[in-house]
C-alpha cells in the first residue's frame, strides 16, 4: 500500500500524463516517433498514455525506430480504449491542404492530361492528385479534337474546390486570357498608326475580315483588302491565314483598329505611262456595265471606261 506522500506523487504524474494527453489534437497531424517495426505493423509514440499501431503497408519507404513520421489521430481511444493512428488520413490531409495552398494563392501547377472523360478531361497535378479539366478550359478557342491533348504536360491553374468532395477543378484557359490581356495592352499602348503588324484571319463577313494581332482584333475593312475590286472578302484571304498589314487608324477611346492590306502594295497608278500609251490595243476585263458604258479592268486597280458611243452596234443592242 502506497503512503500518503507515495500516493500523492503518483497523482501528480497521473495529472500531468492527462494533461499532456489532453494536449493532443484528434482528427489533425501530429508528430510521432517510431517504436518498433514488424512485418505487419508500425508502433509510434505520439506523447499519449499509449503507443498507437499503424499497418505497416500504409508507409511507402522502410521504417527504423527512432524515425519521425507525421500522422493523423482518428481517436485518442476507441472502444478498446487505444489510441488510433493513421498514415494514409495524414498523407491525404497534407494534399488536400496542399491543393488549398495553391488555390489561395492561385499557383500554376504542371500537370499532364491522363485521360478523357465526359464533358472533359482528367488532368494529374502534384504527381499524385487528379483534377478535373473541363473542355471549355482548355483553350480560348473552341477544341474539336480531346484526344490530340492526351499525355500532353501544360500549366494549369485551381479554379473550384470543394471540400466535401474534395474535388479539383483546374483551368488552362485561364492562363492563356491572362497571357493576352497582358499582350493586348503591350499592343495597344504601343499602337500608331502606320505601324505594320503581323495578324491571322480570325473571321470573315461580308463588309471585312477581322484579324487577330495577338489578344487585339482590328478591322480590315473590304474597300482596303485589294487595289481591284473585290465582291466578298473570301476571294482575298482564308480562314487562319497569316498576314501583314498596315494601321490605318487606332481609337484609343473606343479601342478600334481599322488595318489596311492594299496600302503595303505598290499603287497601281504608279508607273502606269510606263505600261500604257494612247492608242495601244489591250485586252481587258469587263467588270461592270451601265447605261451609259463599259468598266472594263485592265489590271488590279486599273479601270477604264468604254463609252456606249464607242462600243459596236452588236455590243450596243445586247
Amino acid at each position: 500500500e502506497l503512503t500518503p506522500s507515495e500516493q500523492s506523487k503518483r497523482t501528480r504524474l497521473e495529472d500531468l500524463m492527462n494533461a499532456s494527453f489532453s494536449d493532443i489534437p484528434e482528427q489533425d497531424i501530429v508528430m510521432g516517433r517510431v517504436v518498433t517495426v514488424s512485418d505487419k505493423d508500425v508502433v509510434i509514440d505520439i506523447g499519449g498514455k499509449s503507443d498507437g499501431i499503424v499497418a505497416r503497408n500504409q508507409f511507402g519507404v522502410d521504417l527504423v525506430p527512432g524515425q519521425e513520421v507525421e500522422v493523423f489521430v482518428e481517436r485518442l481511444e476507441n472502444r478498446q480504449g487505444q489510441l488510433q493512428l493513421s498514415k494514409e488520413k495524414a498523407d491525404a490531409t497534407l494534399r488536400w491542404r496542399r491543393i488549398q495552398r495553391a488555390f489561395e494563392t492561385e499557383e500554376v501547377l504542371e500537370g499532364e492530361i491522363i485521360r478523357r472523360i465526359k464533358g472533359g478531361m482528367i488532368v494529374m497535378i502534384l504527381d499524385d492528385t487528379e483534377a478535373f479539366l473541363p473542355g471549355s478550359q482548355i483553350d480560348v478557342r473552341t477544341v474539336r479534337d480531346f484526344d490530340a491533348y492526351l499525355g500532353r504536360r501544360m500549366e494549369f491553374k485551381i479554379v473550384k474546390l470543394n471540400e466535401t468532395n474534395q474535388n479539383i477543378v483546374v483551368s488552362h484557359k485561364i492562363l492563356i486570357e491572362a497571357d493576352l490581356a497582358e499582350q493586348r495592352q503591350s499592343i495597344l499602348d504601343t499602337m500608331e498608326p502606320g505601324q505594320v503588324l503581323e495578324g491571322t484571319v480570325k473571321n470573315i463577313t461580308d463588309f471585312g475580315v477581322f484579324v487577330d494581332l495577338g489578344g487585339v482584333d482590328g478591322l480590315l475593312h473590304i474597300t482596303d483588302l485589294s487595289w481591284g475590286r473585290v465582291h466578298h472578302p473570301s476571294e482575298v484571304v482564308e480562314p487562319e491565314q497569316k498576314l501583314n498589314v498596315v494601321v490605318l487608324d487606332y481609337d484609343r477611346d473606343r479601342q478600334r483598329i481599322s488595318l489596311g492590306l492594299k496600302q503595303l502594295q505598290g499603287h497601281p497608278w504608279d508607273g502606269i505611262h510606263d505600261r500604257y500609251t494612247e492608242g495601244q490595243e489591250v485586252e481587258g476585263k469587263v467588270v461592270s456595265i451601265t447605261d451609259y458604258g463599259a468598266f472594263v479592268e485592265l489590271e488590279k486597280g486599273i479601270e477604264g471606261l468604254v463609252h456606249i458611243s464607242e462600243m459596236s452596234a452588236h455590243h450596243v443592242d445586247s
